[in-house]
């Protein structure tokens, strides 16, 4: 099985949730936790290719500090990253990647499909 990685946060109830699914499952992740040690550039870039997903995609939209940012789904994907990078708040919550596959943690239950 590949190693699997969850960008945690624990204050997080569906970051909370994932962990324990996976847990109940048998496997013990690495945990990553992104607000205190965000992850690079290179980090988001990869992680969205796995997600086959834009940086819009995994962004907390409704996040004071997107709006006080002025971010926007029109922005440029390395200017999005770029935010990401400096402001972690900013990353939905929890990402999990095992492998060259990761998934969103909401609903919880998206992990499962990792195993």
């Amino acid at each position: 099985m590949n190693r699997i990685t969850i960008w945690h946060n624990p204050r997080c109830s569906k970051s909370r949730a994932s962990l324990a699914l996976l847990e109940e499952n048998g496997v013990t992740p690495e945990q990553v936790l992104y607000l205190e040690t965000p992850p690079s550039k290179d980090q988001i870039t990869q992680t969205l290719s796995y997600l086959n997903a834009k940086a819009i995609d995994i962004m907390r939209t409704t996040e004071p500090t997107f709006k006080t940012l002025n971010l926007s789904k029109d922005l440029d994907e390395l200017v999005l990253i770029e935010a990401m990078v400096n402001n972690p708040i900013l990353i939905e919550r929890p990402i999990v990647i095992a492998g060259n596959q990761a998934v969103i943690g909401r609903p919880p239950e998206n992990v499962l499909r990792l195993l």
